[in-house]
């Protein structure tokens, strides 16, 4: 046992050996020389591969162990402890254990060291002695459990959580939706005063933009139940047995829940990422998708004196450290923040994606770390927005209902009777004058007042087609 500055002053370490020679690894700790490298190798960002990543690893090597065994090629005994150490590691226990920075070498190698030797470590605390690349690492590389890794953390993550979280926050707003569906309101294009709408109708269609994004989140994520493993180094399965592929899918069938199929031609997502790209542009979509609802509700909240002051959303913290009483719509702007990040992130999985060289794409910890921070943000904003502004806003019916009755654009309904020129004319001289548009309407259209209030009734234009 010695004393090492490598890792701090008068840290105590042990000494372990790989093929590059002696390397100091901290006593406590149930990695070994390679994973100890890539952590002096890289002291970049402080920020490890996620939890899930490390648990679809984990995954991976379970499904593995007992691929070896019902194959012949590894003891059971040897499978026993690997699965059990999976276990461990996909419940959440041995977190500190995984040290490596995402920004580390392009394959991933390290973080799939990292595993091997804690699960190795592990083991051997359970009296069984289990080699990390022998045995751990039996009919696999680390250019195809990384691929791997990145496909099936995010096929959890986006079928486990965020399909979930979006099917909750259409649930919210199809709740709202129903209630305000003779709301009226003023429709606006341009932010200009347009046609009416009612609430309900605007609700509607941030539902079905959820609904959409759900369904390309699906496909997105069918392409990746798709997996390269057994493709080892190159995609070409040296050093697994050509059944292994098969073995290792149903495997992971059983123990995940998940459709997992065997890639067929595993060198595609081996040599390139455009499955995980595909995704990254859908979760993108979801960022863009959430950024209008957000910036909607913003605008509908706006004032409460001077702004639309449409709705109001709950009043979740003071809003200023200045000004006495003034409350801000903080959850949209979390959300658009959200949104912002996504969509920048998905820019950097972009450029990763260019980095398929030959037989390797060489920035797949980027891209999968990426994949998971977005699924985990948006995951969480979405149940943010449905249940902390959505499902709980007031509407300023009052407002509302005077806003739509002064809109001088309601004269659109007079086109198909008096032509667009004349109704147009009616709408300057409302806004210039500020009378009500149907008290005009009445003295130069030559129409009867009840024939203009059924032609320029607000519910019935929300609903199309001419009086």
């Amino acid at each position: 046992m010695n004393e090492s500055g490598a890792r701090g002053v008068n840290a105590l370490t042990r000494v372990e050996t790989d093929s590059l020679g002696d390397v100091h690894v901290p006593v406590d700790a149930l990695w070994g020389a390679q994973t100890q490298r890539a952590v002096d190798n890289f002291p970049v960002s402080g920020q490890p591969m996620p939890p899930a990543f490390i648990a679809a690893v984990a995954r991976i090597k379970q499904a593995a162990a007992e691929s070896n065994a019902s194959l012949g090629v590894l003891d059971n005994s040897r499978c026993d402890a690997i699965t059990d150490a999976c276990e461990a590691l996909i419940r959440g226990e041995y977190a500190d254990q995984f040290p490596v920075d995402r920004y580390q070498t392009g394959s991933g190698t390290s973080t799939n060291m990292n595993v091997n030797e804690v699960i190795a470590a592990i083991a051997a605390r359970n009296g069984v002695e289990v080699h990390p690349n022998d045995h751990v690492n039996m009919s696999q590389s680390s250019n195809d459990v990384i691929p791997t890794a990145i496909h099936v953390s995010a096929v959890i993550g986006v079928r486990g959580r965020l399909i979930p979280a979006l099917t909750h926050l259409r649930g919210v707003i199809y709740e709202r939706e129903a209630i305000f569906s003779t709301q009226v309101k003023t429709g606006r294009t341009h932010l200009m005063d347009a046609m009416p709408i009612t609430l309900g109708q605007e609700l509607r269609t941030w539902r079905e933009q959820i609904l959409a994004v759900e369904k390309r989140l699906d496909a997105a994520t069918d392409e990746l139940l798709a997996l390269p493993q057994g493709g080892t180094a190159v995609g070409t399965g040296v050093n697994a047995l050509s059944e292994f592929s098969g073995q290792f899918v149903k495997f992971l069938k059983a123990n995940t829940g998940y459709p997992f199929r065997s890639l067929d031609h595993k060198f595609i997502a081996q040599s390139a990422v455009d499955g995980p790209v595909a995704l990254s542009s859908q979760l993108r979509g979801l960022g863009i998708v959430l950024t209008k609802i957000a910036n909607d509700l913003r605008w509908m909240n706006s004032g409460p004196i001077h702004g639309l002051a449409e709705i109001s959303l709950p009043a979740l913290q003071p809003g200023s450290s200045i000004m006495p009483g003034k409350v801000n719509p903080v959850i949209p702007e979390s959300v658009a923040m959200v949104g912002a990040q996504v969509m920048g992130l998905d820019s950097a999985n972009a450029i990763a994606g260019q980095s398929g060289n030959f037989q390797l794409n060489v920035m797949l910890p980027l891209i999968g770390g990426n994949l998971l921070d977005m699924i985990g943000l948006l995951g969480n904003v979405t149940g943010m927005l449905a249940d902390k502004a959505i499902r709980d806003f007031s509407v300023n019916t009052e407002t509302l209902n005077a806003s739509v009755g002064r809109n001088p654009v309601l004269v659109t309904a007079l086109n198909p009777e008096i032509g667009y020129s004349l109704a147009s004319d009616i709408a300057k001289e409302a806004y210039k004058t500020g009378r009500p548009v149907i008290d005009v309407a009445e003295e130069r259209s030559g129409l009867s007042r009840e024939r203009l209030e059924k032609l320029m009734d607000p519910l019935k234009l929300t609903r199309g087609g001419n009086a």
